[in-house]
């Protein structure tokens, strides 16, 4: 059976001295579960692995459920496959190669969101940061980084509790999660 590259990305992990989950054992962790190549990338929940599934559902839930045993705490975790990751970094509406990593982020998201998730918002005020949705994808420009980002506090302020997961990684992070599960050579 043949296997498939994904990205785990655990929301909320280690940031802030909160939910900690040191890296080797997120690695053990999956390898554990019988994933194949397991690596990690920096220390904010970014795993990558290979798999015989194609549900990337079902192994979501399965490393939700195992973070929880092991740790103790529950955390949402969005996995995603290398065409996906690739598809979303090719389709940036914002000039990627101009600007520096922290300017320019996406949110990943569970399921297809829409524009009428954030429809009490004003663009134009927070100008000159702006968004633009894509595939279940948020894509966020902020020239000051998104520690200062206006937009990026209404945003998630003005999210809706609908139970979709929502995690988002800098530009940066992006385009090394779509290198690492990137088809190696056997």
């Amino acid at each position: 059976m043949a296997t498939k590259a994904y990205a785990a990305l655990l929301r909320g992990v280690n940031v802030s001295g909160h939910k900690k989950v040191p890296m080797a054992e997120l690695r053990a962790l999956l390898t554990g579960l019988g994933h194949g190549d397991v690596r990690t990338y920096l220390q904010t929940g970014n795993a990558v692995f290979t798999s015989t599934s194609d549900d990337e559902q079902a192994l979501a839930a399965q490393l939700e459920q195992a973070v929880e045993e092991r740790f103790g705490f529950g955390v949402d975790v969005l996995v995603r496959g290398h065409a996906y990751l690739r598809a979303v970094a090719d389709a940036c509406p914002f000039p990627a190669a101009s600007l520096e990593g922290r300017q320019l982020h996406v949110t990943y998201f569970s399921e297809p969101v829409t524009a009428s998730r954030v429809a009490s918002l004003d663009p134009a005020a927070y100008l000159p940061e702006e968004f633009r949705f894509g595939d279940r994808a948020l894509y966020l420009y902020t020239p000051d980084g998104l520690g200062r980002s206006r937009l990026a506090e209404a945003l998630t302020r003005s999210a809706p509790a609908d139970g979709v997961t929502a995690t988002t990684r800098n530009w940066n992070t992006v385009v090394k999660l779509v290198e690492l599960t990137r088809a190696r050579p056997a």
